[in-house]
C-alpha cells in the first residue's frame, strides 16, 4: 500500500542499505534480509573499512569503546561512536555520524545516518531514520506476548507483516521521548515527536506531537523571523 512505502518515512540516500529498501514493498520487508546483505557487502567496502572482528566491518573514522560488545555480521559507518557497554548482537547496519550509547542493545536493525540512540535503549528488528533520536530508556518491543505475527494497525484496519519479530520504523527526524515503548509493529512518521513515558502502537503520522493516551496535535512551525516588538535575548 502507498502509505507504507519506505520513502514515506525514510530518505534512502542516508543509508548504505538503500538497495534493500528498493527491493522490498514495505520498510519492514528488509528485516529478514539484513544479515546476508552485510555478508555480501562487507568484503567489498574498500580500504576505509576494517574487519575488526569476524564479519564486523568498521570505518576507520568510527570510535569503538573498549567495553562495547559487537557480534557480526555488522557494518559501522564513518564518524560513528559506539560508546561504553554498547551491545550489538549482529545483523546491524549502522550509518555515519551515529551514536550508539551507554548500555544500548541493537540487533537485526538498520540505523540511518546521524541517528542517536544514546542511553539504555533496546533496538530490535527495527529501522531508525536519518537524524532520528531515541530518548534515554526508550525501546522498541519486537515480539508480541502470544508470539503470533506482528500486525501494523492503521486507520483502515490491520496488515499482517508475516514477521514474528518486528519492532518499529521510526521516520527521519522523529523524536521518541524518554522511557517510551514502541510496541511491535509501530510506525512513526517523519518529524513526529513522542512524549516521554508513552506507550505507542500502530501508526503515528508525520509532523505531529504524540501525547499521553495516544492523542496527537500538529506541530507548530516556528517563524524564521521574530515578530515585531519581540524582545531579543542575547547571551
Amino acid at each position: 500500500m502507498e502509505i507504507f512505502k519506505s520513502e514515506k518515512f525514510l530518505d534512502l540516500s542516508h543509508t548504505i542499505a538503500s538497495p534493500l529498501f528498493d527491493a522490498t514493498e514495505n520498510p519492514w520487508g528488509v528485516l529478514p534480509l539484513i544479515g546476508e546483505f552485510i555478508k555480501g557487502l562487507g568484503p567489498m567496502l574498500g580500504s576505509d573499512y576494517e574487519e575488526r572482528f569476524p564479519q564486523v566491518w568498521v570505518h576507520t573514522s568510527a570510535t569503538i569503546a573498549p567495553s562495547a560488545s559487537i557480534t557480526g555480521p555488522c557494518i559501522i559507518g564513518p564518524e560513528t561512536e559506539i560508546r561504553h557497554c554498547a551491545f550489538i548482537r549482529g545483523n546491524a547496519v549502522i550509518g555515519s555520524g551515529c551514536v550508539i550509547g551507554n548500555s544500548v542493545e541493537v540487533k537485526n536493525s538498520i540505523i540511518f545516518d546521524e541517528c542517536e540512540v544514546p542511553h539504555f535503549n533496546y533496538v530490535g528488528d527495527s529501522v531508525l531514520g536519518y537524524k532520528a533520536h531515541l530518548g534515554a530508556g526508550a525501546i522498541t518491543s519486537n515480539v508480541k506476548n502470544d508470539k503470533t505475527n506482528v500486525e501494523v494497525s492503521f486507520p483502515l484496519g490491520r496488515i499482517d507483516t508475516k514477521l514474528r519479530k518486528f519492532g518499529a520504523v521510526v521516520g527521519d527526524f522523529a523524536q521518541v521521548g524518554c522511557n517510551s515503548v514502541l510496541n511491535p509493529g509501530t510506525l512513526v512518521g517523519r518529524g513526529a515527536s513522542i512524549y516521554p513515558l508513552s506507550n505507542v502502537r500502530g501508526m503515528v503520522t508525520e509532523s505531529v506531537i504524540y501525547k499521553t493516551g495516544g492523542k496527537t496535535t500538529p506541530k507548530v512551525k516556528l517563524k524564521k523571523e521574530m515578530p515585531k516588538g519581540a524582545m531579543e535575548i542575547r547571551p
